[in-house]
């Protein structure tokens, strides 16, 4: 009688017993340098949440383009910011469109908070293989209103590369530069005035272009803010009545305010 090979507890263990394990996450030498779209954040102001992302790609060291917009309008109440390889986030947010206003139209009612958190999370899990391999990486934010109290309140989510879910309490930020606009929201938060989440709407455009300004000293991957190119960021503001898009000439006001 054959006596079949004990499997180790874990999911990858499983799907190498059956010669269904990923492949490997050494990229092949002829394979093409990635493009990268990193640096965003998202953090709740006195009016609702704000979201903002600075728009270099880069490919290695090499600058790809300033003119990638990161953060996307879903629908009328839910913003994706992306942080990763571009071509895979679009596509995820493209996906994301689409199931979102299929609901609405076919069920006459937006999808839930919850239900809309857990759809990203799905395409994330559903990226594993691109994601073991190291390509195709995302690691989104998401911000939605939660329409179950009133007035609706908007949240922000966070996921790892895997589609683990988290919400985020206050602030949160993602890709290269993340370390840096984390480390300011933090001090702003605890020791600041006013703090963040107390900042009248200029003063939290004002302070999300200084946070990527700070973030592009330290990190050659984000572009930050340059007036004098009227390279400016990409920033949407989530309120209880919907999103709202802030153009670079409000920015620029901003900024000299």
């Amino acid at each position: 009688m054959n006596v079949e090979t004990p499997i180790a507890g874990d999911f990858l263990s499983l799907l190498a017993a059956h010669k269904l394990a990923p492949l490997p996450s050494t990229p092949a030498p002829t394979a093409p340098v990635q493009t990268q779209a990193t640096t965003v954040f998202a953090f709740e102001f006195a009016e609702g949440v704000l979201m903002a992302g600075d728009r270099r790609a880069t490919a290695g060291n090499v600058i790809v383009t300033d003119r990638v917009d990161k953060v996307i309008e879903i629908d009328a109440t839910s913003l994706l910011a992306i942080a990763g390889v571009p071509a895979t986030a679009f596509e995820m947010a493209r996906v994301l469109q689409t199931s979102f206003e299929y609901y609405r139209r076919s069920q006459l009612q937006s999808l839930s908070l919850p239900a809309k958190v857990r759809a990203l999370a799905r395409l994330l899990r559903e990226n594993l293989a691109m994601t073991m391999q190291g390509i195709g990486v995302v690691a989104p934010l998401f911000a939605g209103l939660d329409n179950s109290v009133s007035p609706a309140k908007p949240q922000i989510y966070f996921y790892d590369p895997l589609g683990a879910q988290f919400q985020a309490v206050g602030y949160v930020a993602s890709g290269s530069g993340s370390g840096t606009i984390r480390s300011v929201l933090s001090f702003q938060e605890q020791y600041g005035s006013p703090r963040p989440s107390q900042m009248k709407l200029g003063e939290a455009i004002r302070f999300a272009l200084r946070l990527l300004m700070t973030a592009s000293e330290f990190d050659s991957a984000t572009g930050g803010v340059n007036p004098a190119t009227r390279t400016y960021a990409t920033i949407k503001l989530l309120r209880s009545s919907g999103v709202e898009s802030v153009g670079d000439e409000q920015q620029s006001a901003c900024l000299k305010g």
